[in-house]
């Protein structure tokens, strides 16, 4: 028993801290978003005071209460990406693995112009080398990557080299669609699989004629590109969607102003640049892409006929439908039996034919009614209970949908 001083007492502290926890969920918001930036601005003060605004459907839509994003996760800067680069080369220093020069004469005639290039004249000699392999090496050039940033690149065997295990490629020019030279990479040469071979048996594990070089590459020439200089930049959507560019222009124009953010169709949305940012186009852009919003999508189920892999979204919904599955299985054996004459008779052996027929047609199964606008849990339990497998679900999936009991897009790789 307490007396009613220290009940007073433990009455405010029990109050005091369900005033804290009431509290700590916006304090701790406040300091996630504070700890993206180094310094305090005003985007981290009004998304701090707005962050939770844009994910209850401001933009005058329906909102599902789902997890939000980072604009910075939907979209891309349009005109900020990267560009492939692609050349040909040689890997030496293999162990007996590398080409064939009879079988592979662009690896002869490369290797011949290549030591022309150095002085030795191998016309008309007879190459029986097994250590070179011809190569195309390909990279990716990063946007505003800059002359002397280095690059990894991928090696690949383009003869019947049979590993690029040990092997090192020689300089080789990296080009672009147009033709210029934007990279040249050299190095040695990093697989993950191997090859083992013997009289009887061979052991392949991994792709053994694929490699890559960490850093291999090396930038000759920039792409010039002036983002700072430009008067409206706009954001190209990775998942194309109308209810996405929406709800993103209007987190936009409620964090900025109206007017700075207009969707022009379902993979873009355009942006002005506002007189307080102007020359520093940087800053905006970092500030847009703080902002949160919450992504929607098509309901849709995609199917890998291969695999038997089933993915199916949250949206996807059923109108009332009965579903049967059920297989006729129909298995045939065949016991061929010899039939001997009797002993000392001029009967020859025959080989009678002995056939089985069996016939499973499944009278277990039976219908399950699945209702209408049940979600996704409850669609994968239904169709469980009545002991439907991957492949079988394909079927199922297929044949609700033509019946047009299945409001969603399926998508078959």
């Amino acid at each position: 028993m307490f007396h009613r001083p220290v009940r007073r007492l433990v009455s405010a502290a029990l109050a005091a801290a369900l005033t804290c926890c009431a509290a700590a969920p916006g304090l701790a918001a406040d300091m996630a978003v504070k700890a993206d930036y180094a310094q305090p601005s005003r985007a981290v003060v009004q998304a701090s005071a707005r962050g939770h605004a844009f994910a209850h459907g401001d933009d005058g839509g329906p909102s599902r209460g789902g997890v939000t994003s980072r604009i910075k996760d939907l979209a891309d800067i349009e005109g900020v990406r990267e560009n492939q680069l692609v050349g040909y080369g040689l890997v030496v220093g293999l162990n007996g693995s590398g080409d064939t020069l009879n079988a592979a004469p662009f690896t002869k005639q490369s290797l011949q112009s290549m030591l022309e290039r150095l002085g030795v004249n191998t016309r008309g000699a007879t190459l029986r080398t097994k250590n070179v392999a011809a190569v195309m090496v390909t990279a990716n050039l990063p946007p505003f990557g800059t002359q002397g940033t280095r690059i990894d690149v991928t090696v690949s065997a383009l003869g019947d080299s049979t590993s690029l295990q040990g092997g090192t490629l020689i300089v080789t020019p990296l080009m672009g669609a147009d033709g210029a030279v934007y990279a040249v990479a050299q190095g040695s040469v990093a697989v993950i699989g191997f090859n083992a071979q013997g009289e009887a048996a061979q052991v392949v594990r991994g792709v053994p004629t694929t490699g890559r070089i960490s850093n291999g590459g090396l930038i000759e020439r920039e792409i010039p590109f002036a983002l700072n200089n430009l008067s409206t930049v706009r954001l190209a959507l990775r998942n194309p969607d109308l209810t996405t560019a929406r709800r993103i222009a209007a987190a936009i124009n409620q964090f900025i102003g109206k007017g700075v953010a207009e969707p022009l169709d379902p993979s873009s949305v355009a942006l002005k640049m506002p007189k307080s940012y102007q020359g520093n186009i940087v800053q905006l852009l970092t500030e847009v892409e703080q902002l949160r919003v919450e992504p929607d999508q098509l309901a849709k189920i995609v199917i890998d006929e291969r695999s038997g892999i089933i993915v199916m979204g949250q949206d996807v919904r059923v109108s009332t439908v009965a579903v049967a599955q059920g297989n006729l299985t129909v298995t045939i054996t065949e016991t061929p039996v010899a039939s001997q004459p009797e002993p000392f008779t001029d009967g020859e052996t025959v080989v009678t034919p002995r056939t089985e027929i069996s016939v499973d047609t499944d009278k277990n199964r039976r219908l399950a009614i699945v209702r209408e606008g049940v979600n996704l849990r409850q669609l994968v339990d239904g169709l469980n209970a009545i002991g439907v497998g991957p492949r079988d679900l394909i079927a199922i999936l297929q044949a609700i949908k033509a019946a047009g009991a299945l409001q969603a897009e399926i998508e078959v790789m």
